[in-house]
């Protein structure tokens, strides 16, 4: 494995960064405070081609790999737009892979250009209320009727919702008590929001309220059969293949969040003068801002060897776990010893440390628990007896 980066991927992290630099602090903590959708940046990235980073060139992609979109979407956090700015596009990324992977030719034309071009916006409705992580427990049914499917349950925290036009969403069409393996009867489609069928109520949140975060109640939405990706039943199975980039990148951006936490901090400690000298010059001070740093520095090599496997094709589940694991603990702790080397200033939101806190604690909790990532490493890696 390469560790110096190469000048294409530098050249990629300038170029975002260089667009990120046309959306400063007062427009994040703008967007922040009333809640606003961050409608110019995603324009910017999409006019720049970059929403179709990872995906194939036939339908206008660049035809990347995880590698290149992480490096992206951690220069994206990096700049100070924080999950604000990688959550509005994150879904764009990496959520098609299923299409991807599975999608006849057809599906593929049709769905693919949009999403890349910025003309369509689409939202991850997989999780529901009262399955959580236990993914094989939803209870969203599909039922086929004619030439379509008849959907209706529950959704949660399903971001971008609010203004998302599609959707990728994942019901059972046979029921539990029926198939022989809990994963299976399981069915994914991508289709229209149908607002007519469906009620989307907006949560309020801790943080990263540019972002909106939902829950979807669908009463009779039709979706037509061409919108079912894969094989009836099969759509567990389609969907893992969305799973291992989501960690990487959400890796790479609690990395980026990190580490523009620890570079305002070392600013501040800098130039904050107490009892006549920079507070920076007092190790109390010193040691936790370089303990953080190496701390990112770890996260943001296993982040790389994920993604590295994963562009070639080889098994990267531990990898991709351990990345995400690692970047969500030293991503949220470099943002606490920021906000704590600010002191009381830390807490006022014209430093942004305290956005960097609310937001990075999405990467510690979404889209798996620190402690279910550990019981799967302890099962998969370990050998361990299954806990749960």
């Amino acid at each position: 494995m390469e560790f110096a980066s190469s000048p294409a991927h530098e050249e990629i992290r300038a170029h975002i960064l260089s667009l990120c630099a046309r959306f400063d602090d007062a427009y994040w903590l703008e967007h922040d405070r009333e809640g606003l959708f961050p409608e110019e940046f995603h324009a910017a990235i999409a006019k720049g081609k970059w929403l179709g980073i990872a995906m194939p060139e036939e339908f206008g992609g660049t035809g990347l790999g995880i590698t290149e979109a992480a490096i992206m979407m951690q220069a994206i956090a990096e700049s100070g737009a924080a999950m604000s700015g990688a959550s509005a596009i994150h879904m764009n990324i990496f959520g098609l892979n299923p299409v991807v992977v599975f999608g006849t030719p057809e599906q593929k034309a049709r769905m693919l250009p949009p999403l890349i071009s910025g003309e369509d916006k689409a939202c991850f409705a997989v999780t529901e209320p009262d399955a959580g992580l236990n993914t094989t427990e939803i209870k969203t049914q599909a039922r086929k009727t004619g030439d379509h499917y008849v959907v209706t349950g529950t959704k949660i925290w399903i971001s971008t919702a609010q203004v998302a036009n599609k959707m990728l969403l994942l019901a059972r069409t046979t029921p539990l008590r029926e198939v022989s393996r809990r994963s299976h009867g399981l069915t994914l489609f991508y289709t229209d929001i149908d607002r007519e069928r469906m009620e989307i109520r907006e949560i309020p949140k801790m943080g990263r309220s540019a972002v909106d975060s939902n829950s979807i109640f669908i009463d009779g939405l039709r979706v037509p059969e061409s919108d079912r990706i894969g094989a009836e039943g099969e759509g567990f199975r389609a969907i893992l293949h969305g799973m291992n980039p989501e960690r990487i990148l959400i890796a790479a951006e609690a990395v980026g969040i990190g580490r523009v936490a620890i570079q305002r901090a070392s600013r501040y400690a800098r130039e904050r003068i107490v009892f006549g000298r920079p507070i920076g010059q007092n190790q109390a001070i010193q040691h936790p801002l370089a303990q953080r740093f190496v701390e990112l520095e770890a996260a943001h090599l296993m982040m790389l060897k994920a993604a590295a496997l994963y562009d070639q094709g080889r098994e990267c589940g531990a990898q991709a776990n351990a990345a995400k694991y690692l970047a969500g603990e030293a991503g949220f702790h470099a943002c606490e010893t920021a906000l704590m080397t600010h002191g009381g200033m830390g807490y006022a939101k014209e430093y942004h440390v305290e956005r960097y806190l609310r937001e990075v604690l999405i990467a510690r909790i979404a889209p798996v628990s620190p402690q279910m990532t550990l019981s799967f490493i302890a099962e998969r890696v370990l050998g361990l007896p299954k806990s749960y």
